[in-house]
């Protein structure tokens, strides 16, 4: 018998309003990181993960917002990966194995873990599906991670994936991912 995967939400709703401050002159998920624009590589990994996704990009207010919009979307589903749009090196195994943690027994939300530093995707089971819809603001998922690690009911997935804690805010962040990207590529 196959578990029910969860949801991938790909959240692509920011204004990207840091990324021009800094000299951008488009959209940071549509600035091109090697071969093709972020968002690209960001649904790429996703799809190669072989998880169901969902994206989530008709522009709300803050972080929160989208969950919440992404979650109501997809209700019906076992769990989310929440996933910012902006993490173009995230790798398809890491998304598998946050998953895989998220269905462990007792574990209601799952966090990649890179050199000491929490990153995305983060995943959450049905238990957190109230409080997910309730999210409103910029703040996005912090105050329901908040709570479960309270509840000792997170499990931490250590990982080699740099690509966790690379989101693209600023051109030097694009300018490290890009320097990230090419060394992957080579090998």
């Amino acid at each position: 018998m196959t578990r029910a995967l969860p949801v991938v939400l790909v959240l692509a709703s920011g204004r990207g309003e840091r990324f021009r401050a800094s000299g951008g002159t488009v959209h940071k998920l549509q600035a091109m990181l090697g071969d093709r624009p972020v968002m690209a590589h960001t649904l790429a990994a996703v799809q190669a993960s072989g998880l169901p996704w969902h994206v989530e990009d008709a522009g709300h207010p803050g972080m929160g917002d989208s969950i919440a919009a992404a979650v109501r979307a997809t209700a019906q589903a076992p769990g989310w990966l929440v996933l910012p749009a902006d993490l173009p090196l995230v790798e398809p195994d890491t998304l598998r194995q946050v998953a895989d943690a998220l269905a462990r027994e007792g574990v209601t939300v799952a966090q990649p873990v890179h050199a000491g530093q929490r990153g995305h995707p983060v995943g959450f089971g049905p238990a957190c599906r109230d409080a997910l819809l309730a999210l409103e603001g910029h703040q996005g998922a912090a105050p329901v991670l908040r709570a479960q690690i309270a509840k000792n009911s997170v499990a931490f997935v250590e990982t080699e994936d740099v690509g966790t804690v690379t989101d693209i805010d600023t051109l030097d962040d694009l300018a490290r991912a890009e320097a990230l990207w090419r060394a992957r590529a080579a090998g």
